[in-house]
């Protein structure tokens, strides 16, 4: 097996001052890479003084902006389905042009390694299946089509000398320093502090669940796998469904802060329903999650309080992209 590439990185992370770079980045440098974050700081800047941050949209960035990296990150681009669906023509630029633009900058630039940030939304509605990569996907919306497409591009670049992996991200939930209340179990999470009550559209539908420490652990995994390898790789804590989710919120909130939630339950039709195997992240980039919902909202209680600012429009993308294009 080719050496591992744990020793010191130059590393480039596009869109590092989001939710899941918020807590990655510092994890990289702690783990001893130098890390460069280039961000046009939609959701703030909440890294720390030591993060050399670059105000710069990813599609400006040419070849010699790159040499001397050993490795790209590419978290930037449009992060949901809300973004997605009201500016599509925008989710595709940012999710799939820029990311195949600064792949190929990187490639021309002597970059190793190139890690792409998909989503496991790529499968869209699989009749209760467990899906690995080798799986069909069916996208039924700009998110999915655009993320599916985005790592098609870039996984078009990879050779010997240019190791291309993509990550399928599940539904990543957590603390972040940058705040998010519009994912799976924050949501749920914020509801129950807010309302005393939780409701789910449709309990029976799957998602893969990713703890944000999980999501950092796998990007390092990735940064330090061992030269060559280029593949995608599904990347989750667990598989749930929607309803047990809220069941274990609802007991959460009881055991932890006394509070008693009402569950409402809706049988709302959706066509998203997946979940998968991580079999092939654990074999070959040894990801080994942690997380499960009860680290998750023990995360949460440890940095979010009952009197956290909640509806605060910052901590909700789709606000924030809003405001943006409005401007």
């Amino acid at each position: 097996m080719p050496s591992s590439t744990n020793t010191k990185q130059r590393i480039l992370v596009a869109g590092g001052a989001g939710f899941v770079g918020s807590r990655l980045v510092p994890e990289l440098m702690t783990a001893g890479h130098e890390v460069t974050v280039v961000d046009l700081l939609w959701f703030g800047n909440h890294l720390g003084k030591d993060v050399n941050v670059i105000i710069r949209d990813v599609m400006d960035l040419r070849t010699e902006d790159l040499k001397g990296y050993d490795q790209v990150i590419f978290l930037a681009g449009l992060s949901n389905d809300p973004m997605a669906n009201l500016a599509p023509a925008l989710n595709y630029v940012h999710n799939v042009a820029a990311a195949a633009h600064l792949a190929h900058a990187a490639k021309a630039a002597g970059v190793k390694r190139y890690i792409y940030a998909e989503s496991c939304a790529v499968y869209g509605y699989t009749d209760n299946s467990l899906s690995t990569e080798e799986d069909g996907t069916v996208c039924f919306y700009p998110y999915g089509i655009s993320k599916l497409c985005g790592g098609l591009a870039v996984s078009s670049l990879a050779d010997k000398n240019f190791s291309v992996i993509r990550l399928r991200m599940g539904t990543v939930c957590g603390y972040s320093p940058r705040m998010r209340f519009d994912l799976l179990v924050n949501t749920l999470y914020k509801t129950a502090m807010m309302e005393g009550k939780v409701t789910v559209n449709n309990p029976e539908i799957w998602r893969p669940v990713l703890a944000i420490e999980d999501a950092a652990h796998a990007y390092i995994q990735a940064v330090e796998a061992p030269e060559g390898i280029s593949g995608t790789y599904n990347v989750g804590s667990d598989n749930y469904t929607v309803g047990n989710v809220a069941e274990v919120v609802v007991d959460h909130l009881k055991a932890r802060h006394g509070k008693t939630v009402e569950l409402v339950i809706n049988k709302v039709p959706d066509v998203r329903n997946y979940r998968v195997s991580t079999e092939k992240a654990k074999r070959e980039l040894m990801f080994a999650p942690t997380g499960s919902i009860e680290t998750i909202l023990a995360g949460l209680d440890l940095h979010v309080g009952p009197s956290f600012p909640f509806e605060e429009d910052r901590f909700y993308n789709i606000r924030v992209f809003k405001k943006l294009l409005g401007a």
